[in-house]
């Protein structure tokens, strides 16, 4: 359970903002939104290996995103 005690002479505003920041970092709102609703072990698994392929896809134009940078960066450093 988080916690956030507000201080003296803060803003209700500033605890606002330092609650929603441990909400975020614990990863509770993404916890609510994935246990919303059923997921059968078949659409679990076939959401999983579409993530995955995204992930890859991801670090695959990053990596030719760099090999072209690094290409084009002149040598005599």
């Amino acid at each position: 359970m988080i916690l956030v005690t507000v201080r003296e002479n803060e803003p209700f505003e500033k605890a606002l903002r330092r609650f929603r920041r441990k909400v975020e970092r614990e990863g509770i709102r993404k916890d609510i939104k994935k246990n919303s609703f059923y997921l059968k072990p078949g659409e679990k698994r076939r959401l999983k290996q579409r993530l995955a392929e995204k992930r890859r896809r991801k670090a695959t134009r990053r990596a030719a995103r760099r090999a072209a940078r690094q290409a084009s960066r002149p040598r005599g450093r």
